[in-house]
């Protein structure tokens, strides 16, 4: 086969994996919503509108343009327009229904007592530094430079560390590459919390779901709720702590319950609590109908407590492994640091 005959195959395919018809017509949706008068009067819904638009009218100009390359060039360039393709081919991997989305990010301590309440806070400053380190990642598939992060709910362990902590990770394609750090994470340690300084084994559990968009498809009948509230631990001035503007709602259906504390009043945590408890009941949604698609295929991927997909070893040796892509790094602190694209990667390359 010819080359140019081989990379109209390939844009085929990007244009597949990347829903490029789907995504002209979020565009024109998302645009008609910031035409109407009165799209400012909700701040932060507009700026995530209008980012969102904005990154997805980056990805159509660039498919545009790349197509325009192959339709228009000859067999004696075929070699460029490979190298023109190969980004667009990085980022059809994150082609799923909801990978452009921010990322719910939440870490919870597991089997390991202190060392597991310090581990979570470990991985917490990782997932930190990885949204840090987004402008000087040679390995990144999609620009990481405007990625930001929020802390949404935390809670203390009694000597070191966190019990638990949620944040929401804000950029492009924010939950299409860090759906890999879903999982129970181990680590192997000499304990600074033991007199003896013996070694160590910790557990801590990473969940990631999508943020939902204001249009996604998610309705809550309000009778299904019970709504708490309570005085607020954390920070966010002398308001937050001497009043009960924390937010607790549970979903009596689904039994999911969400926390809020981070937030100034409780109108916000209520807020920012029910823009939470969609996201996860989507995630509920999409891992059901994954759930009946393992089962009609034969096969069920568990996720069990315990059964980790990334171990963590500073001793007696130094080692950071993908359980489910064998990937490793001999370089745990630099991992322990934020460089993850590789892990990441390899995930997104396996499965895609």
């Amino acid at each position: 086969m010819k080359l140019m005959d081989n990379n109209k195959k390939r844009l085929e395919s990007i244009e597949t994996s990347l829903d490029i018809g789907k995504k002209r017509q979020d565009l024109k949706e998302l645009e008609a919503q910031m035409n109407e008068p009165d799209f400012w009067n909700n701040n932060e819904i507009a700026r995530d509108v209008s980012q969102r638009a904005s990154d997805i009218k980056k990805i159509v100009d660039e498919f545009d343009a790349v197509r325009e390359v192959v339709d228009e060039s000859s067999e004696d360039m075929a070699k460029l327009v490979e190298e023109a393709l190969e980004p667009l081919e990085k980022r059809a991997l994150l082609g799923g229904p909801h990978d452009d989305h921010n990322a719910i990010l939440s870490i919870k301590a597991g089997a390991g007592g202190t060392d597991a309440q310090d581990w979570a806070a470990m991985l917490l400053r990782m997932y930190q530094r990885y949204v840090e380190r987004g402008k000087s990642d040679d390995e990144a598939i999609v620009d990481r430079s405007n990625w930001g992060i929020e802390m949404v709910d935390s809670s203390k362990g009694e000597e070191a560390g966190l019990k638990n902590v949620t944040t929401i990770i804000k950029g492009n394609y924010a939950y299409g590459l860090l759906k890999a750090e879903a999982g129970v994470h181990r680590l192997v340690r000499l304990s600074p919390f033991n007199s003896k300084n013996l070694r160590q084994t910790s557990f801590a559990l990473v969940d990631i779901i999508p943020q939902i968009a204001q249009s996604d498809e998610i309705e809550i009948d309000e009778k299904d709720l019970r709504i708490d509230v309570f005085r607020s631990s954390g920070k966010g001035g002398q308001s937050v702590n001497t009043t009960d503007s924390a937010v607790r709602i549970t979903h009596n259906p689904s039994g999911i319950v969400v926390s809020i504390q981070n937030e100034r009043s409780q109108g916000q945590n209520k807020a920012k609590a029910m823009e939470i408890l969609k996201s996860k009941l989507l995630a509920k949604k999409i891992e059901q109908n994954r759930a009946e698609t393992d089962k009609v295929r034969g096969q069920v991927d568990k996720n069990e407590w315990g059964s980790q997909i990334r171990s963590y070893v500073l001793h007696p040796y130094k080692l950071v492994k993908d359980h489910r892509t064998k990937v490793e790094s001999k370089n745990a602190e630099d991992v322990l640091d934020g460089n993850l694209s590789v892990f990441i990667n390899g995930y997104l390359k396996t499965n895609k």
